[in-house]
């Protein structure tokens, strides 16, 4: 899971820097609840399935004033080394400004989804 997470939320970065209006991710479940999470929080506009054998998640990046949504990224779980978390040990990121994302039992939440019915998991990244 941390595989498609740290390469999917690097793509939607390097899109933001290099100004395109839309990437192309190559499709998986946990992708789409992952970018679904990213539209819901407002980080991205808009995201669509593509294709009929090989799928592809097609993602149109947001743009406020001319500045990207996504100022910066910071990866927690990689391949080598995963990261859990209990809910108790999940912080405000930036000053509650930024969002941490998990991968739980009950799917993709944020730190604050977490923390509300009590539950940990991998946290994969902080975003803001």
């Amino acid at each position: 899971m941390g595989n498609a997470a740290i390469d999917l939320i690097i793509r939607i970065k390097n899109g933001y820097l290099a100004k395109r209006e839309t990437i192309t991710l190559s499709y998986t479940r946990f992708g789409e609840e992952v970018v679904s999470k990213l539209m819901k929080l407002g980080y991205i506009k808009d995201f669509q399935i593509t294709g009929d054998k090989i799928k592809a998640i097609e993602v149109t990046l947001l743009y406020k004033d001319g500045e990207p949504a996504i100022s910066d990224v910071s990866i927690y779980s990689k391949p080598g080394r995963r990261y859990y978390t209990s809910y108790r040990h999940l912080k405000p990121v930036v000053s509650g400004i930024g969002v941490s994302i998990i991968s739980t039992s009950k799917g993709i939440l944020t730190n604050k989804e977490a923390r509300k019915i009590k539950t940990g998991g991998e946290l994969l990244f902080n975003i803001w």
